[in-house]
């Protein structure tokens, strides 16, 4: 069953999870959606969505500064690597889990 979370808490385990994200650069998004089925621009897309809904006009490039800590192309210059085949399969096969 699951329990309610009050709004307070769960805003402040967000808060941590993005501090965390923004901590652990050496994690790339690939093996986050290879091993969980979502990554820092999937928990973008979210903020969007949840601010898109309540009436505000946040778009892709201003949520994933906010969960990067940095616009999307400086993150990519500076942490991201190219994907292997590994990678992209495990990413293929988490994403098929949720579908």
């Amino acid at each position: 069953m699951h329990e309610k979370i009050s709004d307070a808490v769960a805003a402040q385990a967000f808060h941590r999870l993005v501090a965390h994200l923004q901590h652990r650069k050496d994690v790339q998004n690939i093996d986050l959606m290879g091993h969980s089925g979502f990554c820092r621009n999937c928990l973008a897309d979210w903020i969007m969505a949840a601010d898109n809904e309540g009436g505000g006009n946040m778009d892709k490039g201003e949520a994933r500064a906010i969960i990067h800590g940095m616009p999307m192309a400086e993150w990519k210059e500076k942490y991201q690597n190219p994907a292997s085949d590994e990678q992209l399969v495990k990413m293929q096969e988490s994403l098929a889990k949720n579908a």
